[in-house]
């Protein structure tokens, strides 16, 4: 007999409980997010798989709590446009945008109400993407890759000291690159301290570079400086192999290019950045506006050099500039 009330009361408990659990799991939230990126997804894995990482440590699980629309140009600015529009159109909460400020600029074009996240932009102060670091206003904020401008001076600093006969070089740039013009003026102020002269050689797509890199060899360029850009990420592997071919000493602000076979990298871990963004979209998702989210700088920046890039182009790297990297590729 106790043991008919028993079970009596525990399926009356059922019944009462069961339709608020069920109510409970049918409104589970599932939020939708974009992810806007300049380049390709096998150019940016490794940053991708820092970002989910990431988002799933903080608790969102792709497919059952998140939902994650991926849009890629390629490397192809025009597209960027067209994609943001996309993003927009499949109403995403938030959208993360990789890729600097031309990505940044399509996806605040497409909407000014719709969060936007910076995985890794240059200079969003002086593109006019955001007001301020502290106080960014409107719908834009995240990272930035750099401090301004001015780690293209660091670079060619090091670049100087790693060819210590070098007098002229090559700037490898993107003019569709709002952070581009930017980037010149600081080189044009280091070369001119060190009494060095370059030459600016301009990509806009794939197609130019072998040509371009013609023109470099044709100047007798020395060495080679990058400027950052989607479509020189998404071929990266491509240009070490022009920059080994020619013989450049070439610098990069990402690591990945040191990994891939470049001589040598000074920038911030993009990989750390990507997990910091993820953060971002913790927060937004959670109430927080972007306005009122600072603009975050990295503060760790790491000298990579590949001395086998080095030994490919028969050049000996200084040993009290060796002495400076973080770390050396041997």
């Amino acid at each position: 007999m106790k043991k008919s009330i028993a079970f009596v009361a525990l399926a009356l408990c059922f019944l009462i409980l069961s339709p608020c659990h069920i109510h409970a799991q049918q409104t589970t939230k599932i939020h939708r997010l974009g992810f806007l990126s300049g380049a390709s997804y096998a150019a940016t894995q490794a940053r991708i798989d820092a970002f989910r990482n990431e988002l799933r440590d903080l608790g969102y699980i792709e497919g059952k709590t998140i939902v994650i629309e991926w849009r890629f140009a390629d490397g192809h600015t025009d597209r960027l446009s067209s994609l943001a529009a996309d993003l927009v159109q499949s109403k995403t909460e938030v959208i993360v945008v990789a890729g600097g400020e031309p990505v940044a600029f399509a996806a605040a074009g497409a909407t000014k109400t719709i969060p936007i996240i910076m995985a890794n932009a240059f200079d969003p102060v002086a593109s006019g993407l955001v007001a301020s670091l502290a106080r960014p206003g409107g719908n834009v904020t995240g990272l930035t890759t750099t401090p301004g401008p001015e780690i293209h001076g660091k670079q060619t600093e090091l670049l100087k000291e790693a060819v210590p006969k070098l007098s002229r070089f090559g700037v490898l740039a993107n003019p569709t690159n709002s952070f581009t013009a930017l980037a010149v003026k600081e080189i044009g102020g280091a070369a001119q301290r060190f009494g060095l002269s370059f030459q600016v050689v301009e990509i806009k797509n794939a197609a130019d570079f072998e040509h371009e890199f013609a023109t470099l060899n044709k100047q007798r360029v020395q060495a080679l400086l990058q400027i950052p850009d989607p479509l020189f990420l998404n071929h990266r592997t491509r240009l070490i192999e022009l920059e080994n071919q020619s013989r450049l000493a070439a610098i990069h602000s990402s690591i990945e290019y040191a990994d891939a076979g470049a001589l040598m990298a000074y920038g911030a871990d993009r990989a750390e950045l990507f997990r910091r963004t993820a953060t971002y979209v913790d927060k937004i998702f959670k109430g927080a506006k972007p306005a009122d989210l600072p603009v975050e700088q990295p503060t760790k920046f790491e000298f990579v050099i590949n001395l086998k890039a080095a030994k490919q182009i028969g050049l000996a790297i200084p040993p009290n500039v060796l002495a400076r990297a973080d770390r050396v590729i041997r």
